[in-house]
């Protein structure tokens, strides 16, 4: 389940003792403190016990559910002996992240069970339930909130249970208030130019690397640069041995919206990725996360963050620091504006405020500043990014 996860929530069983299973069939949803993973059976067979129910909490190493190999889904399985210790599988939550690969062999679909043959005396008369099997489903994604219009007249309240990831952000934002000394700065950036060179090569980029060029990819190679010139922005405070880290390597993590909630998945040495290479992996990160097939692995880690509120229509605010990071940038929406040109005319401008919070213990103001003006710089003027100034 990853280093960090110690245990994890039963959100849904969409398989009952007896039901038989191919391999990699989903058989328990897990949700961690980042991710909703999905246990998979390792091979065919018969359920034979689910150890838990939803809402349940289980450990990394606790067995999740028991499934006889041996029984195979034919008319012949219902004469078969009791479910056999040594063929038998438990599974558990330390393995729920690796999904086994399921062979021609076994990944077979089950055949239809044979029904025995009506006696003559009852095939006059077809007995039916008197009571209608009602289907319940359990789901784990985001509430569903009412429209305004449903809330007219009401004075009702209703209560959800939080997620354990809204629990995990929740916990996360607060000890980073209370810990970081938080400070943010502003700055402006006319998207002009990088505005102009995106309408001018999208079609030839798309064409030769099969991805639509956007802004994040910009911002990512601005801040990367940001990075090496001010690598005290990249650095952390250990708290535990009173000690700086520098890293020598930078790895950006960038927010994105799930269906159940921000998630955080990081671009790895983004020091060596080109625009194409940032823009295949955000494309491939969103499609994970709105698919909910995001690992662990996807969201550990990160050296700096870049936060895009604007994608939403903010036009400013205050990020807060994702520990044990030092420092956030982020992104605003793009408003026309009026603003004073080299010339001293007033002229139309697509204007973004960029938002840098950092932690003041480590970077002082000079530092901070420097380094979302060099941001802003780069961005105006992109061609800054290709010569390295």
């Amino acid at each position: 389940m990853g280093d960090s996860i110690s245990e994890g929530t039963i959100v849904d069983i969409p398989v009952a003792p007896g039901d038989f299973v191919k391999a990699d069939d989903v058989v328990v949803v897990l949700e961690t403190d980042k991710v909703t993973v999905d246990v998979r059976a390792p091979e065919a067979g018969c359920i034979v016990e689910i150890m838990g129910e939803i809402d349940n909490v289980v450990e990394v190493g606790k067995g999740l559910f028991r499934l006889d190999t041996d029984k195979k889904p034919s008319a012949e399985a219902g004469s078969s002996s009791a479910t056999s210790v040594a063929s038998e599988t438990v599974k558990t939550a330390a393995a729920a992240t690796t999904p086994a690969t399921a062979s021609p062999t076994t990944a077979s679909a089950p055949a239809p069970v044979a029904k025995p043959s009506p006696s003559p005396a009852a095939s006059t008369k077809v007995e039916k339930p008197t009571t209608p099997t009602v289907a319940t489903t359990t789901t784990t994604s985001a509430p569903v909130y009412p429209s305004a219009v449903a809330f007219l007249g009401q004075r009702t309240e209703r209560r959800t249970k939080m997620s354990r990831m809204r629990q995990r952000v929740a916990a996360r934002l607060k000890d980073a208030q209370n810990t970081a000394a938080m400070l943010t700065t502003f700055q402006e950036v006319d998207m002009s130019h990088l505005m102009d060179m995106r309408n001018k090569y999208k079609d030839v980029f798309l064409e030769r690397h099969a991805v639509k060029l956007g802004f994040m990819s910009a911002f990512v190679k601005a801040a990367t640069a940001a990075l090496h010139e001010l690598p005290v922005v990249n650095a952390y405070i250990d708290d535990s041995t009173q000690e700086i880290v520098y890293r020598e390597y930078i790895d950006i993590s960038v927010a994105v919206a799930s269906p159940t909630g921000l998630v955080v998945p990081v671009l790895r040495n983004t020091e060596t990725m080109s625009f194409a290479d940032v823009e295949r992996s955000i494309a491939l990160y969103g499609q994970k996360a709105k698919d909910g097939t995001l690992a662990l692995d996807d969201m550990a880690g990160g050296t700096f963050t870049i936060s895009n509120g604007g994608v939403f229509g903010s036009l400013m605010g205050t990020p807060i620091i994702n520990p044990p990071q030092s420092a956030i940038l982020g992104m605003h929406a793009t408003k026309l504006r009026a603003v004073v040109n080299e010339k001293g005319e007033v002229v139309s401008r697509p204007m973004m405020y960029l938002a840098l919070t950092y932690d003041h213990r480590l970077i002082d103001g000079r530092e901070g500043v420097t380094f979302l003006k060099s941001i802003a710089e780069k961005v105006a003027d992109p061609y800054r990014l290709l010569l390295d100034i």
